[in-house]
């Protein structure tokens, strides 16, 4: 499944696109330090499941990745029980503020409904950026090995 955001952005799901699995761990690994062996295991994960989780999108214009977003099983917190999490959200300098994010955090939470899932979770830093695309402020939680308590945010889809 494709999904034009706007006329030259698609978003591509990688489990429907193995060919971009190796450039996407690269990508993702570059913007968030995350070794790219775990992007790779989870994405060979996401290609062989049927389940929902993992799953792992990108924003593409032509060949450029212009944002990427994850949904996995825990970000990194300590509640276990508020699962899926979407995770790695992230837009490229030079494509943001032209609503890339809402977008595919919608086509997101629309694969999920399709998959079964109604509720998805999300921890941030952000305070006010993703109630603008009706998340809701849920509570705190500790980051493995994070000092500082993080804002996580649930979406019923």
């Amino acid at each position: 499944m494709k999904e034009k955001i706007r006329t030259s952005y698609e978003i591509i799901k990688i489990q429907e696109h193995e060919e971009w699995m190796e450039r996407a761990a690269e990508w993702f690994h570059q913007k968030w330090k995350i070794p790219k062996e775990a992007y790779v295991e989870s994405m060979e994960l996401c290609l062989r499941k049927t389940d929902a989780v993992p799953q792992w999108y990108l924003v593409l214009d032509g060949e450029n990745i212009a944002a990427g977003i994850g949904v996995i099983e825990n970000d990194f917190h300590d509640r276990r029980d508020l699962t899926p999490n979407v995770c790695a959200v992230y837009v490229e300098e030079e494509y943001r503020c032209q609503g890339i994010a809402g977008e595919m955090l919608h086509f997101v939470c629309e694969d999920f409904r399709e998959k079964g899932v109604d509720t998805l979770y999300l921890v941030t830093d952000h305070d006010s950026f993703y109630e603008r695309y009706g998340w809701e402020f849920l509570c705190m939680v500790q980051g493995d090995g994070e000092p500082e308590m993080s804002r996580m945010y649930r979406r019923k889809i």
